[in-house]
């Protein structure tokens, strides 16, 4: 973490860069195992790249080629979660974000198109580094 930078108190682009040089364990929620579907490029690109790639469906087994967990307490049980990226609507993001605190994630990321105010700023009060409304994917590619 830079020196006497809290998460609550970043900014967007320090956020974003903050975790893309710090995290590498992420929990895709709401991860489909269709290969259209942008969650799947997502995931795959970015497990192209080095990350480790946990998949939250509880309707899959597996997801490229890792075991999918119904949900993040059960992934916790047997990985550190360091990111939580996610792939479901903006009204079902609180839960997810409570769910990241209760088992110790460093940060929280809301995909393009997703946005919830509230639960980013939980996350924040929480510790947790958050961003909203981005592509993960897109980031990357545009910072590393």
């Amino acid at each position: 973490m830079t020196p006497g930078l809290h998460p609550a108190g970043a900014d967007e682009a320090q956020t974003i860069v903050h975790i893309l040089a710090n995290y590498r364990c992420v929990a895709v929620v709401g991860l489909s195992p269709k290969s259209h579907r942008d969650s799947y490029g997502v995931a795959r690109y970015m497990q192209a790249h080095g990350w480790r790639i946990i998949p939250i469906n509880p309707n899959a087994s597996a997801i490229l080629g890792e075991k999918a967990y119904p949900t993040l307490a059960a992934a916790a049980a047997e990985h550190r979660i360091e990111l939580v990226d996610v792939f479901r609507n903006s009204e079902a993001v609180p839960p997810v974000v409570d769910e990241a605190i209760a088992v110790g994630a460093k940060a929280v990321w809301l995909q393009l198109g997703i946005e919830n105010a509230a639960a980013i700023e939980r996350a924040r009060d929480a510790g947790l580094w958050a961003v909203q409304n981005r592509c993960l994917k897109i980031d990357h590619a545009r910072l590393v």
